[in-house]
């Protein structure tokens, strides 16, 4: 697999995640650790799901551990901050791409039975192969959370929108 879009959106989502003074989300929503912690759990469950394959079992891939607060919470509590945070998703992401960028095209096929929740709604259940979950990552979910992060900067003393 070619991850350098995969790893194009890694980059751009962590010069973000960077940014000081990421605040609380208007609509109540996550912060910038919470934002990280999930991709922290969702890039280790894409992971394992990609060495599973490639060790001959198949594996699914559930994201619904990866938006529970209390799993957000205990990831966010093995980091000492958001510095932290940003340095293992920047780690994890490599370890994700360096396994995908080995993957052989028969693995990649691989379908991948997958459930996809976003904001309590179901978005997918359904087999996929493998190649789309990774895939995927960098087509709509790391620049979705980029965006995220964005979102969350201070607004510009006497700037209006």
């Amino acid at each position: 697999m070619d991850t350098t879009a995969l790893r194009s959106a890694y980059e751009k989502l962590l010069d973000v995640a960077a940014t000081p003074d990421l605040g609380d989300a208007a609509d109540g929503g996550w912060n910038a650790d919470q934002v990280l912690a999930h991709l922290l759990s969702v890039d280790a469950a894409i992971a394992a799901v990609a060495l599973g394959v490639v060790a001959g079992s198949r594996p699914t891939f559930d994201n619904r551990i990866s938006q529970n607060t209390w799993n957000l919470d205990r990831i966010i509590a093995e980091h000492a901050g958001t510095a932290e945070l940003i340095d293992h998703v920047r780690s994890q992401a490599a370890v994700l791409c360096d396994i995908a960028d080995q993957l052989s095209g028969e693995a990649a096929s691989v379908l991948v039975p997958t459930i996809l929740l976003s904001n309590d709604a179901l978005v997918m259940d359904r087999p996929v192969p493998l190649a789309v979950l990774i895939d995927g990552l960098a087509e709509s979910h790391v620049p979705d959370h980029t965006q995220q992060l964005l979102d969350l900067r201070a607004p510009l003393q006497g700037h209006t929108d």
